[in-house]
């Protein structure tokens, strides 16, 4: 798919969490591309230093410390927070009786709290900047009920609801908080899941509840979120904008 770009972010200083892979890398590039100043944020240090033009920040956003030290590289760099791209996750295949609590703990943390602390510290950081936006990750998994998703699809809820409650609370300060509800995207993730017991067998029935027949890219959830944090998105808030084939429309 040709990327066109056009300075949409031009000087905009942004940070992005899980920016190592899939689609928090995607959005890292195309705001680069897009004239952002970016911070880039996430636990696997080694994939992040292979991200080019961007102020890496190793840490786990279910750690308060490293949530707030994520904002506070951007403030602290750049004068400013601009935009939030809340991304981090992890995306166990589990039903129900394969899941155990800490499998629960382990992905509430990481998809609930964090994006509960990073939304926090940056609200923060953009009542004193007037203003900003927000693009929480949520997944079609955080709409509509899915097989093997007893962990993740509830905290994809969170992410959701989050979305929602926040910009509610916080229009009138001039910060916009919206999300993207990705189908399954084609991340190493997905790669993973095609040598994991039921993996394959998973993926096979879902590609067929996506209507165009395919599953997407990062890129083209990269664009989706770029609109949502760009001006053109300048009355939007509280949207949770399907990029998902079609998946949520059955």
């Amino acid at each position: 798919m040709a990327q066109e770009t056009s300075g949409r972010l031009a000087d905009r200083v942004c940070v992005i969490t899980g920016a190592a892979s899939g689609i928090g890398r995607a959005t890292a590039e195309r705001f680069l591309r897009e004239g952002a100043r970016v911070v880039a944020a996430d636990v696997d240090a080694d994939r992040l230093a292979t991200l080019p033009g961007v102020t890496p920040v190793v840490g786990d956003v279910s750690r308060e410390e490293d949530a707030r030290r994520m904002i506070d590289t951007a403030v602290e760099r750049f004068g400013r927070l601009d935009v939030l791209v809340a991304n981090a996750g992890v995306i166990p295949l589990l039903s129900v009786t394969e899941a155990e609590a800490a499998d629960f703990d382990r992905v509430m943390a990481v998809d609930g709290r964090g994006m509960f602390l990073t939304c926090k510290y940056a609200i923060e950081a953009m009542l004193v900047s007037g203003g900003g936006a927000i693009v929480c990750t949520s997944s079609i998994s955080g709409v509509a009920g899915q097989a093997r998703q007893a962990v993740y699809g509830p905290a994809k809820f969170v992410a959701t609801g989050l979305t929602k409650h926040l910009a509610v609370e916080w229009a009138e300060h001039g910060i916009r908080v919206n999300a993207v509800a990705p189908g399954t995207i084609e991340t190493e993730r997905v790669a993973a899941a095609r040598v994991e017991p039921g993996g394959p067998e998973y993926l096979t029935e879902i590609v067929r509840a996506h209507p165009m027949g395919r599953f997407g890219t990062p890129e083209e959830v990269a664009a989706a979120i770029l609109f949502l944090a760009s001006d053109e998105a300048s009355f939007v808030t509280g949207a949770i904008l399907p990029v998902d084939g079609g998946y949520l429309a059955r």
